[in-house]
């Protein structure tokens, strides 16, 4: 399996994953400090109910990082949810795997 090359996870990312609601908001799990690498770009995704959105943050993490959509996310001085969590496995392709979370 190719990863992202280390060279490229600059940024560090601390992440709280969605567990789910409860009758006073959100449940997250424990923080997780992990490297990745930030993209800040403007663009247009689909969240979880098909709806389109704008994303503001791209997160490229390493494989087996856990990110659901929901959970919330502290980088570059700025806490955001991310919309989208998304594993790119190159089924054995000499491509780097990673996850892919789409954050607000």
């Amino acid at each position: 399996m190719t990863v992202l090359p280390a060279w490229l996870l600059r940024h560090q990312a601390v992440i709280e994953p969605y567990l789910g609601d409860s009758a006073y908001g959100p449940i997250y799990g424990p923080a997780v400090t992990v490297v990745c690498l930030a993209d800040d770009e403007r663009r247009m995704v689909r969240d979880a109910e098909g709806s389109e959105v704008v994303s503001e943050l791209t997160l490229y993490l390493l494989p087996g990082t856990v990110c659901p959509a929901g959970s919330r996310v502290s980088v570059n001085g700025r806490t955001t949810t991310v919309i989208g969590s998304y594993i790119r496995d190159g089924g054995g392709l000499p491509t780097p795997d990673h996850v892919e979370a789409v954050c607000q």
